[in-house]
């Protein structure tokens, strides 16, 4: 099974769709498919069902994906040992981070990586933090940025960079929002905005609250916290942000009897290694 092969076959399965994997591998759809034709010749089964518009995996497909990803994390993981070996800081540096540590952390980082280091290209991809979990464990990135949960277990481990303290946000014609000092259980008597149900940063929110036996009335969910910023200047209802999200828009009155605080940082794989780029990456984190 060669390497073209196998990367036209993840890319038909996470693209769902061989036009669109054509165009991630820049080459041609026709292309694509005799990649995967010769990939089903050679193992002698059926890798996908075209169902009109629809593609998807055989029960073989279904057997093989888990392998495929092993072999491709395995490919780029030798490329890589080997690439290192010359001292080059060069190549593409795939990152996974969410929008909101992109947005208020890395710019300062970016600047100066790119001026350091301009033979690298960078591939920031952004997802949530959970998605970013499965990316690490699959192999997808050499590292994320993240939200990071209170408990990481292997293979996985972390590197804590940052500690964001949350603070009430609340709109300023908001009914509590000329007070000083308010407690939750005044917050838990008005709508709330918060991250979707399942985010760290959600069941971090919900743990501190039950501790108090109060469940917030919660009015809408989005997991982007400039949106929910936007919602709570508006009216639409309060939040809990990241202490650097707090300016003119919001009133932020000090919440008695409760501290929120999440941590971010650093996210990989212990059994992958990381390239000279990733490499000088951290250090400048």
């Amino acid at each position: 099974m060669d390497h073209p092969s196998i990367a036209a076959f993840i890319a038909v399965v996470e693209e769902g769709s061989f036009s669109l994997a054509a165009e991630r591998l820049h080459i041609t759809q026709p292309a694509a498919s005799k990649r995967i034709l010769a990939l089903e010749d050679q193992l002698g089964v059926r890798l996908f069902d075209r169902l009109g518009r629809h593609i998807v995996l055989t029960e073989a497909g279904r057997v093989l994906l888990p392998y495929a990803q092993n072999l491709l994390t395995v490919y780029a993981d030798s490329r890589r040992a080997l690439g290192n070996l010359s001292g080059d800081i060069s190549g593409t540096l795939c990152i996974a981070t969410s929008h909101h540590i992109g947005l208020h952390r890395l710019p300062p980082v970016l600047r100066a990586f790119v001026h350091d280091y301009p033979q690298v290209r960078l591939d920031l991809r952004f997802m949530s933090s959970e998605d970013a979990f499965v990316a690490i464990a699959n192999g997808e990135a050499e590292f994320a940025i993240v939200t990071l949960p209170p408990k990481i277990e292997a293979p996985l481990i972390s590197v804590p960079l940052w500690v964001d303290q949350l603070r009430v946000a609340l709109s300023p014609e908001h009914p509590l929002a000329a007070r000083k000092k308010i407690t939750a259980f005044m917050l838990a008597e008005h709508p709330a905005i918060f991250p979707e149900t399942g985010t760290f940063t959600r069941d971090l929110i919900d743990h501190m609250f039950a501790q108090l036996e109060l469940k917030p009335t919660v009015a809408l969910s989005t997991n982007y916290l400039e949106t929910i910023k936007m919602m709570v200047s508006v009216g639409l209802g309060w939040s809990l942000l990241p202490a650097n999200m707090i300016d003119s828009s919001l009133a932020s009155p000090m919440l008695t009897g409760l501290y929120f605080e999440r941590t971010l940082g650093v996210l990989r794989h212990s059994g992958r290694t990381l390239s000279n780029a990733a490499n000088a990456f951290l250090k400048a984190l």
